[in-house]
């Protein structure tokens, strides 16, 4: 099913590529049963702490840009 939006298709093909690409990394999908509740917290907090990472780093050189131009 397609969205009329075209943001929308486009992340939701982002989001089959990055399914591909963790099976073929990890051979395991988030269908896997061997973590428990509290392991698969753990792997959120993780990829949300990675997240924040990512965040400050844009931030940084954002920042460091708009500086260059003043």
């Amino acid at each position: 099913m397609k969205s009329p939006d075209n943001n929308v298709n486009e992340i939701c093909d982002l989001f089959v590529e990055r399914s591909q690409h963790g099976f073929n990394k990890y051979g395991v999908t988030t269908e896997r049963t061997d973590l428990n509740f509290d392991q698969w917290v753990q792997h959120l907090k993780e990829e949300l702490m990675d997240a924040v990472v990512y965040i400050h780093r844009v931030q940084k050189e954002r920042s460091k840009y708009r500086d260059d131009i003043k």
